[in-house]
């Protein structure tokens, strides 16, 4: 059953010359339990993606399209309703817990204020699970860890406390917006590991951001790739590195370092990432694309069905390349 589907979101936001689009027409669905992958470079439009799920974006900022979550439109709730939709349904791990964790109130503070002031729960109720949740997180002493201020805690500590605040009221829908890059390696490889074993375990359906394929690929169901505020191909995940048809896509795969030596050298992307902003005539990656023809140039593609995906690139049925 589907649990959230966004249709044709666009996406505009203020500038000092006006107004801008950054998302084009992004099209998904995430199903009850399931995970979705979004990935790409900086400046692609994941994060706006998965903040406009949630209703958090800048001021002036203008959505078309739609947002259903349980078949609600989330584009025209009630504020009323939008705050149980935050505070009960879905939660969001951001990209630098320092950032997102206000570092003049204690963890306890911020682990049990939404229960306390959205869902009713009492001071003890919410304390009591704050503890259990740190535990979960592999977090020792956990009642000491409450009165503890941020910036006692490391970053990865830090992170395991945002982990354990949507683990805390289980909400429906987990969006995660680049959880591990504030963090060093070894710490990434324990952190990323709990976020998708705590989700399984509580049937709760995830939105995962990141620029890591292979990370993305591991922990989702399906991966959809980001560029110039548009999904240019969704694939099951299982799928990626032998069946992806987008050139985006296969660039991607192929400058990332491999393990078995495939590739002597890794190979580059030229030129400089496109933005949404950036409204031109035809396909947004044709200046970078290798395989680009005039056609390319002059026409913007549609989404086409390629095996088991949807691919939005003109050649998408042409062999042009080995696997990656």
């Amino acid at each position: 059953m589907t649990l959230l589907q966004v249709t044709d979101l666009t996406l505009d936001v203020a500038l000092p010359e006006g107004s801008g689009r950054v998302l084009r027409g992004v099209d998904l669905a995430v199903e009850q339990g399931g995970s979705i992958g979004l990935v790409g470079e900086s400046g692609s439009g994941k994060s706006l993606t998965v903040r406009s799920i949630a209703s958090l974006l800048p001021a002036g900022s203008r959505r078309g399209g739609s947002i259903t979550f349980e078949g609600d439109e989330v584009l025209g709730m009630s504020p009323a309703r939008l705050r149980r939709y935050r505070s009960s349904q879905l939660a969001m791990i951001f990209q630098d817990p320092r950032a997102a964790i206000n570092p003049v109130r204690k963890i306890g503070d911020f682990l049990t204020e939404n229960a306390r002031t959205n869902l009713g729960w009492s001071r003890n109720r919410a304390r009591d699970r704050a503890v259990e949740v740190l535990a979960e997180v592999g977090i020792s002493d956990p009642e000491r860890r409450l009165k503890a201020y941020p910036s006692e805690l490391s970053g990865g500590l830090l992170q395991r406390v945002m982990i354990a605040s949507t683990l805390l009221y289980e909400p429906q829908l987990l969006l995660a917006d680049e959880p591990t890059t504030a963090l060093d390696v070894t710490t990434q490889s324990s952190v990323m590991p709990l976020i998708d074993r705590s989700r399984r375990e509580r049937g709760m359906a995830m939105v995962f951001v990141s620029h890591d394929l292979e990370l993305a690929a591991a922990v989702c169901d399906t991966i959809l790739v980001m560029y110039a505020g548009r999904i240019v191909e969704q694939l099951p995940a299982g799928d990626l590195y032998e069946h992806s048809r987008h050139p985006y896509t296969r660039a991607l795969l192929q400058a990332r370092p491999r393990l078995d030596g495939r590739e002597a050298r890794l190979s580059a992307i030229p030129g400089q990432p496109a933005s949404g902003l950036e409204d031109s005539t035809g396909c947004a990656f044709a200046p970078r694309c290798r395989f680009a023809i005039d056609q390319c140039r002059a026409e913007t593609p549609l989404v086409v069905s390629v095996g088991s995906g949807g691919v939005r690139c003109l050649r998408a049925d042409e062999d042009l390349w080995g696997a990656p």
